[in-house]
């Protein structure tokens, strides 16, 4: 046994907290809305991460998307939606993630988004790209460094977003800054 307040390897980490108002103006899709989220940031996520999720969140609002549960969970994506029976109408996953993990939710959902990003996007789409575009049901979103990392800065306990989708453009941004995000589509699913 330990002194108390030491560090020990058997206890878990806990997930800190991030609460965000998030108002969504997305011209492509005629969906407005705003959405409170509670964000569970596990402590191996980082603020870039977290964001991502948080845009992910913003181009596939809807009322009935959530996240999953916890990171490293093969049984759940970063953000899903299901039908009134239970399957799975759309899984979200954020990241460079193992192929194998993308096309087992390739067969268990009717649509399957990635959004990559990070430095190494492109090695990671030279590794899985050609294995991946056989799945019809799949596209995949790359996120530019730049835009990801000015993410990172809006990260906060409590925040305020609002994300604007129009023409293809995307600005996710708090009351004093605007991060434009220009992604780039490496595949786009027939789903």
């Amino acid at each position: 046994m330990g002194r108390p307040g030491a560090y020990n390897p058997g206890m878990a980490l806990k997930a800190t907290i991030f609460r965000a108002e998030l108002q969504i103006a997305d011209m492509e899709r005629n969906y407005y809305g705003t959405h409170a989220l509670t964000l569970a940031r596990h402590p191996s996520e980082n603020d870039e991460r977290m964001m991502v999720r948080v845009l992910a969140f913003a181009l596939n609002a809807n009322d009935s998307l959530l996240f999953g549960s916890s990171i490293g969970n093969d049984e759940e994506p970063d953000l899903w939606q299901k039908d009134l029976t239970g399957g799975i109408r759309l899984w979200v996953d954020v990241g460079l993630p193992d192929e194998k993990r993308i096309r087992r939710a390739c067969g268990r959902s009717g649509r399957v988004v990635v959004y990559s990003y990070g430095r190494g996007a492109d090695l990671w789409w030279k590794q899985a790209g050609d294995k991946l575009a056989r799945s019809r049901n799949l596209s995949v979103i790359d996120l530019p460094q730049a835009a990801t990392q000015g993410l990172a800065k809006l990260a906060g306990r409590n925040m305020k977003l609002n994300c604007t989708i129009q023409d293809g453009q995307v600005w996710l941004g708090d009351p004093d800054q605007q991060v434009p995000v220009e992604a780039q589509i490496r595949l786009r699913g027939d789903a």
